[in-house]
């Protein structure tokens, strides 16, 4: 008997990103009231573990450019508290946290 997956295995995720992502003009744009002593931050979603989620980006297994290039690591005290949770909460949750971290003034990028 195959066994169906757990409806919350979803997760959403905080990349930290160097800083030198600033002198991308797309993130500029994107965060127009960055707080230049908050670090800049990718937030994403996955079905993966976000270890495993991150790993693959690093390894350019469906990756977001700026993670690929200026990722440095995962900052899960900004996430953990939100996971497992069923998809439609986790795709959710993604664009909730991106715009709550960026108005406490983080540089975000959420895709």
């Amino acid at each position: 008997m195959a066994r169906r997956p757990r409806a919350d295995h979803h997760h959403v995720y905080v990349v930290l990103l160097s800083p030198q992502v600033w002198n991308e003009p797309a993130f500029r744009r994107a965060n127009p009231d960055h707080d230049i002593t908050k670090p800049c931050l990718y937030v994403g979603m996955t079905g993966l573990d976000p270890d495993l989620r991150f790993d693959r980006h690093m390894a350019g297994v469906q990756a977001n450019r700026f993670v690929l290039k200026y990722g440095v690591r995962l900052v899960p005290e900004l996430y953990e508290v939100y996971n497992p949770m069923p998809y439609d909460a986790a795709r959710d949750m993604e664009v909730e946290l991106a715009i709550g971290l960026r108005e406490a003034g983080y540089g975000v990028w959420q895709a």
